[in-house]
């Protein structure tokens, strides 16, 4: 199948070059890179070197005319408006590694993000990339919302718990560790190494535009703060729930166990997950734990945010959407040590 990968320039669409290159069905035919038209693939990104040859980023122009029949689109918040709903007309499956179409209601758009949704009218039709959640939604879809690489890793830590009526829907806590490549390949202050290195920073409190996506996927009201780390990869949260039921009445282990059992890419896990396990794969560990003295569960879970954080993610529920099987083309180990 012909793809076009937008965006191919940054992190995660690099990691998306990566993926498409090894998958048996995905043929890359344009890859655009706004600031990097022009310069060979290999040159901007050596690790792909030997993938894709003399091949050279093409600018987003070329999406106009270009023969394909699914594009991915890993582009900062508000671009892919300009793109989907002519790809829509146009008849192509549109894979949005962007925030643009994973909230359902428009106004969200103008408090979290201070803009205003251009085509709300396909709000509806966007599918939530979530595959271990909405698989059957996703068979077919024309139009998929990759979900957020928090958002990822919360609700697959908290799901199994909130569907099964386990713990209160208000006041959940959820901290969360990131690798500072979930901040993009642009330069700041706040990713300037004698600032990031040997330093820990919570970042976006109570205002991070991730926090309506998973109460709307979750259901739930939560207090969430982010905190980048000195790490190129990976992602870790700790969720904290009150249970609505004595914690000695259920184990969350059999919980995530039961919920995620015929789930290819997670893993459920006794000791808690770290970091580093899931670097370089799609998978998602998961653990939990209750503490009776407190009344309190704790949900966690880590991936690698660049892989089942957005690029892997996004191929995953391409899979789902063509008929593929879900792993094709994806890896499920880990880069260790």
């Amino acid at each position: 199948m012909k793809v076009a990968i937008v965006g191919a320039s940054g992190y995660a669409g690099q990691e998306l070059m990566r993926l498409a290159a090894t998958h048996p069905d995905l043929e890359v035919v344009v890859a655009t890179g706004e600031s990097a038209a022009g310069t060979l693939i290999g040159v901007h990104a050596p690790a792909l070197a030997a993938l894709y040859g003399n091949e050279r980023f093409a600018p987003t122009r070329a999406l106009e005319d270009a023969d394909v029949e699914a594009v991915f689109l890993a582009l900062p918040h508000g671009q892919s408006q300009n793109w989907v709903p002519d790809l829509i007309a146009r008849g192509v499956r549109v894979i949005d590694l962007g925030a643009d179409y994973r909230l359902k209601d428009p106004a969200a758009y103008a408090t979290w993000y201070q803009s205003a949704h251009h085509s709300p009218e396909l709000l509806d039709r966007a599918v939530y990339g979530l595959v271990e959640r909405h698989r059957h939604e996703l068979a077919g879809a024309q139009l998929v919302a990759v979900p957020g690489c928090y958002p990822t890793a919360t609700s697959l830590a908290l799901g199994p718990f909130l569907d099964a009526e386990l713990i209160e829907r208000e006041g959940i806590v959820v901290n969360a560790l990131s690798g500072a490549s979930g901040a993009g390949r642009s330069p700041s202050e706040r990713l300037h190494y004698p600032r990031l290195a040997a330093n820990a920073e919570a970042y976006s409190l109570s205002t991070h535009r991730h926090t309506p996506e998973m109460e709307q996927e979750l259901g739930a009201q939560l207090l969430f703060t982010p905190h980048l780390v000195p790490a190129s990869r990976g992602m870790l949260v700790t969720a904290y729930a009150r249970a609505r039921i004595g914690l000695s009445s259920f184990d969350p282990l059999e919980v995530l166990a039961s919920a995620y059992r015929d789930e290819p890419f997670v893993v459920v896990t006794e000791a808690p997950p770290t970091l580093k396990d899931p670097v370089g794969s799609n998978l998602c560990f998961v653990s939990a734990r209750v503490d009776e003295r407190t009344g309190w569960l704790i949900a966690m879970s880590s991936i690698d945010n660049l892989v089942k954080g957005a690029a892997g993610q996004a191929v995953q529920a391409f899979n789902v959407t063509a008929g593929l099987d879900e792993t094709r083309g994806l890896p499920r180990a880990g880069v260790t040590p």
